[in-house]
């Protein structure tokens, strides 16, 4: 098995004050900066920053939140998760990074994904009956500026470029771009045609059983005479210092993130059961270091991942609790991760 990369991923949602009351969008911002500088101090390999355009996640930008955070670490890589690329321009958000990739001496990572979310599309000016074709065409143009050469380039959302150069180029190699991809064989597929990494948002179910989409991977790339390329995934967990002090600490917040989502979706709220249930057999790693290591080691085997991201906010958990919840990840799930992976 290769070496597994170890990280984290929020989309900063809005946290509760110790009095009761909501924290505001500019604390948790800071809140998350401080986050990400305590994870690179404990070992943490990566920090993903989720984008969204709603009341209850603080990060639209993420790559501004990145650049703070690149400021006050040294080592730990920093990316989206995702940015929602269909509502975006491909060159900026390009830019946006190779900047990053600048100013962080190569940690800039980037995810791009369609979003779990739709609010950008009219806030942006985007038809949401293109929601295919703009992330198609989107991602066929970032693709292109990958190879950090002028572009020449054409589709049918904007002007056609000629020999477009793009500045400021990736000063070495080239910026680490990952697909994000819910699970459809089409995005897998997508990915391994332009050469590109995988990482799967696994955020309910067993996750052994996106171990097909890994295959279709594998074999898609085979066919068209790619090398082998990381796979990573993406699920939300919690750790604290007991199984049950975890469970209990998690679940109120949880159930008000899921059931707030729930209702928009059309979902019946979540019980006890649901949850314990996803804990135990799902993709939520909740619990004690030791069972959060066994259960990642486990998910790592079964699918040959190369990153595991552990989205550690979920709901209104007051930052204190999330600090300690980076702490132990860091401190003491990953050593045993790696021990147990050898």
């Amino acid at each position: 098995m290769p070496h597994l990369e170890l990280g984290l991923d929020t989309f900063g949602d809005v946290t509760r004050a110790p009095d009761g009351t909501l924290t505001p969008h500019a604390q948790v911002l800071r809140e998350v900066v401080a986050q990400a500088v305590l994870a690179d101090s404990v070992g943490v390999d990566f920090i993903g920053l989720g984008e969204h355009h709603r009341g209850d996640f603080a990060i639209s930008a993420p790559d501004v939140v990145l650049a703070a955070i690149a400021g006050q670490t040294s080592r730990i890589h920093l990316g989206s998760a995702v940015t929602v690329l269909s509502s975006d321009d491909p060159i900026r958000v390009f830019q946006r990074f190779s900047t990053l990739d600048a100013v962080s001496n190569g940690r800039a990572e980037v995810i791009l994904g369609r979003g779990s979310f739709t609010e950008s599309f009219p806030l942006f000016g985007f038809p949401m009956n293109q929601y295919e074709t703009l992330f198609s065409e989107k991602l066929d143009l970032f693709a292109a500026l990958l190879a950090n050469q002028p572009v020449t380039w054409q589709g049918t959302h904007r002007t056609a470029l000629k020999e477009q150069a793009v500045f400021p180029p990736i000063e070495h190699g080239t910026l680490k771009t990952w697909i994000g991809v819910g699970g459809t064989p089409e995005s897998v597929v997508r990915a391994a045609r332009y050469g590109l990494p995988l990482m799967l948002a696994i955020i309910g179910g067993d996750p052994k059983r996106f171990r097909p989409y890994v295959d279709l991977y594998h074999r898609a790339l085979g066919q068209l005479g790619k090398p082998t390329l990381p796979i990573g995934a993406h699920s939300p967990g919690y750790v604290a210092d007991t199984d049950e002090q975890a469970r209990a600490e998690l679940f109120s917040d949880y159930k008000e993130m899921r059931d707030r989502i729930g209702a928009e979706r059309g979902w019946s709220p979540m019980g006890r059961d649901e949850f314990e249930h996803e804990i135990d057999h799902g993709s939520l790693y909740v619990g004690s270091p030791e069972t959060v290591a066994r259960k990642i080691a486990s998910t790592a085997k079964a699918l040959g991942l190369d990153r595991f991201d552990l989205k550690y906010s979920a709901g209104p958990i007051p930052h204190d609790r999330l600090m300690r919840c980076i702490e132990l990840y860091g401190t003491k799930v990953i050593p045993m991760v790696r021990d147990i992976l050898g």
